[in-house]
């Protein structure tokens, strides 16, 4: 009591002499205005699925798009004293969005700084990363919002699976100082678990979503994606989990699930019993011919709830090549042509797909993986580049839990889009004639690109 009493008088001290005491008082300091810009004259996608829209007006300021109207009908009042840039002869599509990258496994700052970089310049203003160390992604995806380094904005997933997935070394990887399984970004579940519990942890980690990856039951699974919808959380699934299969896995409910290959395991008359027995699918049981009959139940269930696919077709196809050049290549569980097949069934049926890869680009290519599965979707499944569009935005930003914010070119939502020099909709390899891309706002000219390299890398090919 004695120490406080002194203590406080001595603060009251200084209180009373900082009172007496004449003072400078300095005028505040008024925020600078935001100058609104007007990109003027362009011909506008706006990733809704609608069709392009010639010689638009789009009104920015600071990170939201205010206003989008043809070409000088904005008023007057809106747009006075607004910097203009003049974009007649080109295109604007949304950012573009990857549902599936990894970041952080195991964490590279260098490394994924240069992959988020070109992510970035390529026109993908969003991510969702999907099971890294979130230590690693949280501080990325704090220094994307920022604008301390160039990158799209980062949502991410805490992994949750059974204790035979916590033997795999990437796991390890991305739990450096925890007993693997004890992360909070990435648990052992099992029966004993208590699940509120669980999904608390992941919750603290700023995650967006829980993703569930492997070798958990059925009633896991719905306990899981249950309870992190209680707590407000997205859930992210493998569309096989191992032993569960798909009709399962999409009965619990998630969001999302992700790799359409794995669909077909519906059709195994025994399914694996873990995620571990990589044995591929039996292409042979789908249907010889149309759509097959058990996956286009799987897509009805979709349709009813609302879930969407995250395809990462272009990964398998990707696996096809490395194969033919390195035949000691472990196959993947899926055919390119077989996943093409799903895919396409997918489309078809009306189920909503975004545009994830699962890998991303080797270190010379100036481009990002993203754009493989945007090729992937227009030449092998055969949705036209306006259906491959939408996929990459819209719904992409409903993948991530995002659209009120992101996904379409909308008055109110964040300023987030591509100027192309080259129509999208005749060719949707005119992606590639990317002039700018507007991300909260900020515009970074196509020009301004600073490749990666292989010090960045760490090596010459991803």
């Amino acid at each position: 009591m004695i120490a406080f009493t002194r203590t406080a008088a001595a603060v009251g001290a200084l209180l009373a002499l900082s009172l007496a005491a004449p003072r400078t008082v300095q005028p505040a300091m008024a925020a600078e205005p935001v100058v609104p810009v007007l990109y003027g004259g362009a011909t506008v996608i706006d990733g809704t699925g609608a069709g392009a829209r010639a010689n638009q007006d789009i009104l920015v300021q600071g990170d939201r798009i205010l206003a989008i109207g043809p070409h000088g009908s904005l008023p007057a009042e809106e747009v006075a004293g607004a910097r203009k840039v003049d974009l007649s002869g080109r295109w604007v599509i949304p950012g573009l969005i990857d549902t599936h990258v990894h970041m952080a496994t195991p964490p590279n700052p260098k490394r994924a700084q240069g992959q988020l970089r070109r992510l970035l310049y390529g026109g993908v203003t969003s991510v969702r990363d999907m099971a890294d160390d979130l230590r690693s992604v949280s501080e990325l995806a704090r220094a994307a919002l920022v604008g301390e380094i160039p990158a799209p904005d980062i949502y991410s997933a805490a992994v949750m699976a059974g204790p035979p997935f916590f033997g795999d070394p990437r796991v390890g990887a991305v739990s450096m100082g925890y007993t693997p399984g004890t992360a909070p970004w990435a648990q052992s579940i099992d029966a004993r678990t208590p699940i509120p519990t669980a999904i608390t942890l992941a919750r603290g980690t700023g995650a967006t979503a829980i993703k569930i990856y492997a070798d958990l039951p059925a009633d896991r699974i719905a306990a899981l994606t249950a309870e992190a919808h209680r707590q407000g959380m997205k859930v992210w699934a493998h569309s096989a989990v191992f032993p569960t299969r798909p009709a399962d896995v999409i009965a619990a409910g998630p969001d999302v699930v992700s790799h359409a290959c794995y669909l077909a395991y519906q059709l195994e008359p025994v399914m694996l019993a873990s995620y571990e027995d990589h044995t591929p699918v039996h292409e042979n049981l789908l249907a010889k011919k149309g759509d097959d009959p058990v996956i286009a139940g799987l897509y009805r269930d979709m349709l009813a709830r609302g879930t969407l696919l995250d395809a990462t077709g272009s990964l398998f196809v990707r696996y096809d090549r490395l194969r033919r050049e390195h035949p000691e290549t472990r196959a993947l569980r899926c055919t390119g042509a077989a996943t093409a097949r799903l895919v396409r069934q997918a489309w078809k049926a009306g189920v909503p797909i975004s545009t994830g890869t699962d890998f991303e680009a080797d270190t010379a290519s100036p481009w990002p993986a993203l754009y493989d599965e945007l090729d992937f979707m227009a030449r092998d499944v055969g949705m036209p580049p306006l259906a491959v569009i939408h996929a990459a935005t819209l719904i992409g930003a409903r993948a991530a839990g995002q659209e009120k914010d992101t996904g379409s070119i909308e008055p109110g939502k964040l300023a987030n889009f591509v100027v192309l020099g080259a129509d999208p909709l005749k060719d949707i390899a005119n992606i590639r004639s990317i002039e700018s891309t507007v991300k909260r706002g900020k515009a970074y000219a196509r020009a301004d690109y600073k490749p990666v390299t292989t010090e960045e890398m760490g090596t010459d090919d991803d």
